[in-house]
């Protein structure tokens, strides 16, 4: 069996079937990790608890993305959700400069860079990566985590959004 690439020019089926996915409102994290120019930055939205014990997240990487490499191999990562406040970050991760500069990020001992700012943050090493489809599915074991309040970052039918406490 041979696989064909993707297709340069999405389909309208292909491209309907986005729109489809895109009713589903989903969270934004920007995932971080050491490469060998410096800390990095990916902004993503699939991400989703595995189990409480042991601590098992997961999240996914398109495998045609710039940053595969990285994130395909890197063995810490962090996963930042992000506050309604933050859309500048989604945005500059998502297609952006992803290299973090001096000063952007902090470090727990030998632990992944992480943002300073986030609604929650999950500091892990990979327990297992499992390639499916055109992206692979990073499972990881979370070794520490924090959480604050506020609203979190929400994505929609292609626009960003909030969710949080009714006043």
């Amino acid at each position: 069996m041979t696989l064909e690439p993707p297709p340069e020019h999405p389909t309208d089926e292909t491209l309907a079937y986005r729109r489809a996915l895109g009713a589903f409102a989903t969270g934004v994290c920007v995932v971080t990790a050491d490469s060998p120019q410096g800390p990095l930055g990916l902004t993503i939205n699939s991400f989703t608890s595995v189990s409480l014990e042991p601590r098992l997240l997961l999240w996914c990487i398109d495998e045609r993305s710039e940053r595969w490499p990285v994130f395909a191999a890197a063995e810490r990562f962090a996963v930042h959700i992000l506050p309604a406040t933050d859309r500048e970050t989604a945005a500059r991760f998502a297609r952006g400069v992803a290299l973090l500069e001096p000063g952007e990020f902090e470090r727990r001992l030998d632990g992944p860079p992480c943002l300073p700012e986030a609604l929650a943050r999950f500091e892990c090493t990979v327990h297992d990566r499992i390639q499916m489809g055109d992206h692979m599915v990073v499972i990881g074991r979370v070794e520490a985590f924090s959480a604050s309040d506020g609203d979190a970052l929400t994505f929609w039918r292609g626009r960003y959004g909030s969710v949080g406490v009714d006043e």
